[in-house]
C-alpha cells in the first residue's frame, strides 16, 4: 500500500535553515510521476495549511505567501521523494509539517508528519 513518510524535522534558532523530505512507497514510477506533489503544515488549534506543491512534471511550483522567497519545494521522482528546503525559518514557521500526494485520480495521501520548531 501507499506510504508517505517525513523527514528532517528539528528545533532551529531563527534564521536557520532546514530541509524536509518526504519518502513515498507503493507507487511505481510511471504513477509517482503524474502525482502532484504538496507540503501542508498545522499547528494546535487551526486547520491544516498548504505550504507548497509541485506539480507532474516539476512545473509551475506554487508557495503560501507566508513563505515565498524563503521555501523552496523540489522532487526527485526516481527516488518518490519530495523536498522542502526551509531558509530564514521564523518562530510562526512552528508546525507539524506534512506531505501529501494527489493522484491523476484525486485520490489523496498524508504522511504522518514532522515536527519543526523554531525558538531561541
Amino acid at each position: 500500500q501507499v506510504q508517505l513518510v517525513e523527514s528532517g524535522g528539528g528545533l532551529v534558532q531563527p534564521g536557520e535553515s532546514l530541509t524536509l523530505s518526504c519518502a513515498a512507497s507503493g507507487f511505481t514510477l510511471s504513477t509517482y510521476v503524474l502525482n502532484s506533489m504538496s507540503w501542508y503544515r498545522q499547528t494546535p488549534g487551526k486547520e491544516r495549511e498548504p505550504v507548497a506543491v509541485i506539480p507532474s512534471g516539476s512545473g509551475l511550483t506554487n508557495y503560501a505567501d507566508s513563505v515565498k522567497g524563503r521555501f523552496t519545494i523540489s522532487r526527485d521522482d526516481y527516488k518518490r521523494t519530495i523536498y522542502l528546503q526551509m531558509n530564514s525559518l521564523k518562530p510562526e514557521d512552528t508546525a507539524v509539517y506534512y506531505c501529501r500526494a494527489r493522484t491523476l485520480e484525486t485520490f489523496e495521501y498524508w504522511g504522518q508528519g514532522t515536527q519543526v520548531t523554531v525558538s531561541s
